[in-house]
């Protein structure tokens, strides 16, 4: 059994050799990989050092780094968490158990349900943010996961394998949360405990910026996974604008057989026709998006076989 801890980094030589010999301490059989990502501190050089595997990707952005470690790395149980040293390394266990059993495809570490987070992050409206993006999923996808931008998570081969990742940045919690609820991985939430960033440790997380890439994924990937629901709202919506605006001139038709507020006339009209397209739109985007699961799921059975190959040849 392999088991990969993942960590990327961008100026976090305050840490990062705690992080590791935290791990290590914790998983000693398993292998560690730094991922550098343009710092400009001693990350890499400490990280070095410590005698893991150091390497670096210049594109800038958590889910570049993300990606490149899902690329690179073969393992059978992978362990991702920040160099930042917030995240406790004894609960690394607790992560790799329902992995290891099969309960689990991913396993969240989450901070928010024991207080803990609300507690140890002072930064102003991240706590705001969270609740905000775990409500909005939430309710799109009729789930119940506490803590959807956690950085400490745990993942099988298969779910690795299988995960086509398009963030660059800090979304990629995001967009590994609602990949997992839209393709139905097993998913297992276990409470954490969270402590804040040591002093002089600096998050990179911008809150505004990278709480408007977080949104605009959530929206995104919301019109890509359920199309009928996302422009059967803007359906709706242009529908009721178009009922607004025509309503006076309906009223009117029917007690002076006149229209004579043309300019609203058309504008209803208007309106109607796009709500019309929008959810004619929708209906077509479903239909291909089904057939994208179809050959998605064909595609997990290729993915299942192949591991279950490499494991007969690892017996043999």
């Amino acid at each position: 059994m392999k088991v990969a801890i993942l960590i990327p980094c961008y100026n976090e030589e305050l840490t990062i050799g705690k992080v590791i010999d935290d791990f290590r301490r914790e998983v000693p059989e398993s292998d560690i990989y730094v991922y550098d990502n343009n710092s400009t501190d001693k990350t890499k050089m400490i990280a070095k050092e410590k005698g893991v595997h150091v390497s670096e990707e210049r594109r800038q952005g958590k889910g570049n780094v993300v990606r490149s470690m899902f690329f690179d790395i073969d393992a059978d149980y992978y362990i991702m968490v920040d160099g930042d040293d917030t995240y406790p390394a004894e609960a690394v266990h607790t992560l790799l158990d329902p992995l290891i059993s099969g309960d689990a495809d991913m396993t969240i570490g989450d901070r928010l349900s024991n207080g803990t987070y609300e507690d140890e992050n002072k930064r102003a409206f991240h706590n705001f943010g969270n609740t905000l993006v775990k409500n909005l999923i939430n309710r799109l996808y009729k789930s119940n996961i506490n803590d959807i931008m956690t950085g400490y998570r745990g993942f099988n081969k298969f779910f690795v394998r299988s995960f086509p990742i398009t963030s660059t940045g800090f979304e990629i919690e995001t967009e590994l949360s609602i990949h997992s609820l839209d393709k139905r991985f097993k998913i297992r939430e276990l409470p954490i405990d969270y402590r804040d960033r040591p002093s002089g440790s600096e998050s990179k997380l911008n809150t505004f910026s990278d709480g408007l890439k977080v949104i605009r994924t959530i929206f995104t990937l919301f019109k890509d996974y359920k199309p009928l629901t996302f422009f059967s709202l803007w359906a709706g919506f242009l529908a009721l604008l178009g009922l607004v605006v025509g309503s006076p001139v309906v009223l009117e038709f029917v007690r002076y057989h006149y229209i004579y507020k043309v300019p609203s006339a058309i504008l209803a009209v208007g309106l109607v026709l796009m709500a019309m397209l929008s959810f004619v739109c929708g209906l077509i985007l479903d239909t291909v998006v089904n057939n994208a699961r179809k050959q998605y799921e064909v595609a997990l059975h290729q993915i299942h076989d192949s591991l279950k190959h490499e494991e007969k040849q690892v017996i043999k």
